[in-house]
């Protein structure tokens, strides 16, 4: 259900036509009954006026209040009139579409100014002394706000003259008509549901047991005459009569007249006892009839008054305890029911001051409504959440396991943490991902620098072989070309030599090889022996000779 601004309808407050508008609408004046923030009417009332149609008979003195809070907002009027400078007029605004109607005491003629007037009492005049409404009055001014479109309404308490008229400001604050949206649609619910009870008995008064006979006993030395046999029958049925198993406040009503009763009972009884016995000294049987009746009548009435005291306590908890169940039951059944949190249902202290059982049950039933849209206005936000991250956040719900801290924040803040976490939870993982390139590609630049040099390495080392082999290789041609003697004489002069290792010069040309390091790289070659590699360079020079 949406409060939106609504259309003047030209009908005259407090016609019949407007009456039966009423009874078609949820009106302004009742908005706080339905969320169980009216002063004057309960819930149930507001419930059971709208199912049945059934509204209170007007009585004269209600009337006279009425006729006089009337007189005094069109004395007032001109006075307001005054304050905003410009002209005022009663509207009734109707949104058929959503089921809502507002009567105002007066718009301005653009809308951006609406009037209210209430008769000044001492509490309304200490409130806006004080600068602020009960929500008795908020609630109703909220849907005037939406109805109407006005800015501001001027909110009057006055008996229609100067002296006595006060007035304040309110502003439009659209973030209070979500609440009453919710206050209209549960009761909408418990309308739908609601089933009409007998009408309402009066208040009750109780009704004491029907009156005994006066006892009568003359006695003189002996009883003369006497109706206490008569007597003593009645009373027994009477008190058999009163009924001790309480309910209603009806029964409790009619307990305490009962518990008066038979204490006046008693001490009648006592006045006849002592009566008899002032005449003559032994009267038994009067005696024991008398104390066998008062007996009787004093368990009664001690009966009586303990169950009076227990059995309205045993109800009180019985409708304390049905109340906490049936919202427990409520809340359980929200489809949000796991991210809810506690909310509080305070029934003890509704129930704090009142007295009959109606009117306990009555304010268990009131803050059952309370309690119940503010569940549903919490339920309202998670849900919202919760589809939107269902929408949003696919494939993403790793992200938000926190969600039951989250869920109950305003749309518009919890779809920014959203958007924030996920594009967070993107760049993070991009920059993971090209981290990861980067480092992969690093170690393949590095692999590929260690291969190619080690096979530039090994290129050359391959190239230094064949080239260090040519050298040999041709300076074994030239030993192999010298005369035999003397090719003999430097190969032994070569193996006396001491065999050292003699530094290579950097960046200098190699020395031709002596014999003795041909012999090794031939003695290496072949897997050989130096000498044996020697001997093969002088057989191979003398046949080169022959």
């Amino acid at each position: 259900m949406k409060l939106q601004q609504g259309k003047i309808v030209n009908i005259q407050q407090g016609s019949d036509e407007w009456s039966e508008l009423r009874a078609k609408r949820f009106t302004a004046s009742e908005a706080a009954a339905a969320m169980g923030q009216h002063k004057y009417m309960s819930r149930n009332d507001l419930l059971r006026q709208k199912a049945t149609g059934l509204v209170p008979e007007v009585s004269a003195h209600q009337q006279r209040i009425f006729d006089d809070g009337h007189r005094a907002e069109a004395s007032a009027r001109p006075l307001v009139e005054a304050i905003i400078q410009d002209d005022l007029y009663p509207v009734v605004l109707d949104d058929e579409d959503g089921g809502f109607l507002a009567s105002m005491d007066g718009l301005s003629m653009d809308g951006s100014i609406g009037f209210e007037h209430k008769w000044l009492s001492a509490d309304l005049s200490s409130q806006i002394d004080a600068g602020k409404l009960d929500e008795h009055y908020l609630i109703q001014l909220d849907q005037q706000f939406a109805l109407s479109g006005a800015e501001k309404i001027i909110f009057v308490g006055s008996d229609g003259t100067q002296e006595n008229f006060k007035h304040l400001w309110i502003e439009r604050d659209e973030s209070r008509f979500a609440a009453v949206e919710a206050g209209w649609e549960q009761f909408a619910k418990d309308l739908a549901e609601y089933i009409p009870a007998a009408p309402e008995a009066p208040k009750a008064e109780g009704k004491a047991p029907e009156s005994l006979p006066a006892l009568v006993v003359r006695a003189s030395g002996m009883v003369e005459a006497s109706n206490l046999k008569e007597f003593e029958a009645i009373a027994r049925a009477t008190l058999a009569g009163i009924n001790t198993d309480l309910q209603t406040d009806n029964d409790f009503a009619d307990a305490e007249k009962a518990v008066k009763f038979c204490a006046d009972v008693e001490k009648r009884l006592d006045g006849a006892r002592e009566n008899v016995l002032g005449q003559m000294k032994t009267v038994d049987e009067v005696v024991r009839s008398i104390d066998a009746i008062k007996e009787e009548t004093r368990q009664i009435r001690l009966k009586l008054g303990k169950a009076v005291k227990d059995q309205k306590e045993s109800r009180k908890l019985e409708i304390l305890n049905t109340s906490r169940q049936a919202f427990s039951d409520f809340t359980h059944k929200l489809s949000v029911s796991k991210y809810m949190p506690a909310i509080n249902a305070d029934f003890a202290g509704a129930m704090k001051g009142k007295k009959t059982i109606s009117s306990l049950q009555s304010a268990c039933d009131d803050e059952m409504a309370r309690a119940k849209i503010e569940a549903n206005e919490i339920a309202g936000v998670i849900s919202i959440n919760r589809d939107y991250i269902n929408e949003a956040a696919a494939g993403y719900r790793f992200l938000f396991n926190d969600f039951g801290q989250l869920c109950q924040k305003p749309a518009d803040d919890f779809a920014a943490i959203v958007k924030s976490r996920i594009a967070d939870h993107k760049q993070a993982e991009h920059d993971r991902l090209e981290a990861e390139r980067a480092k992969i590609r690093a170690e393949e630049e590095a692999k590929a620098r260690r291969e190619a040099e080690a096979t530039a390495q090994k290129e050359a080392a391959e190239r230094q072989r064949v080239a260090d082999q040519q050298r040999l290789a041709e300076q074994a041609a030239e030993v192999v070309q010298q005369p035999a003697p003397v090719a003999q004489k430097a190969v032994q002069e070569e193996l006396a030599q001491p065999k050292v290792a003699q530094a290579k010069p950097q960046n200098m040309a190699r020395p031709r090889p002596t014999a003795s390091e041909m012999a090794a790289v031939i003695a290496e070659c072949y897997g050989v022996s130096q000498p044996t590699a020697l001997t093969w360079i002088l057989e191979a020079k003398e046949k080169a000779a022959a």
